[in-house]
């Protein structure tokens, strides 16, 4: 199978993740790392501009059927644009091993986490 198919399929599968607001990001994140063998730099750029396109597409679906708390989301995207600032000044200024590094405890960590969650 050729590799832009492959591609294409990761794509379309973290896409519909991204459309359920669950981060298919950090796993095309992943694929294009473990599977695809670019660079960790090079992944994360793609990664944010896919996430572009697939974000502006799943919102306006969630703002119509009100799943969006606008009051919530305001302090929250004010403080993303802060937090998202410093991190990428951090993340590329970062040896790629230890980047690596850090993203994988940050992914055993979430996976843990999840599977330890009690239920509310």
């Amino acid at each position: 199978m050729g590799g832009w198919l492959i591609a294409a399929l990761a794509g379309a599968v973290t896409g519909v993740l991204s459309g359920f607001g669950i981060g298919g990001g950090t796993l095309l994140l992943i694929y294009m790392t473990a599977v695809a063998g670019l660079d960790q730099h090079l992944a994360q750029g793609i990664n944010l501009l896919y996430f572009l396109p697939t974000a502006a597409t799943a919102l306006p679906s969630h703002l119509k059927n009100g799943f969006v708390d606008k009051k919530t989301a305001l302090p929250a995207i004010l403080a993303g644009l802060l937090g998202t600032a410093l991190a990428a000044w951090v993340a590329t200024a970062l040896d790629v091993s230890l980047l690596r590094k850090l993203f994988g405890a940050y992914l055993i960590y979430i996976g843990l986490r999840e599977l330890f969650r009690k239920k509310r």
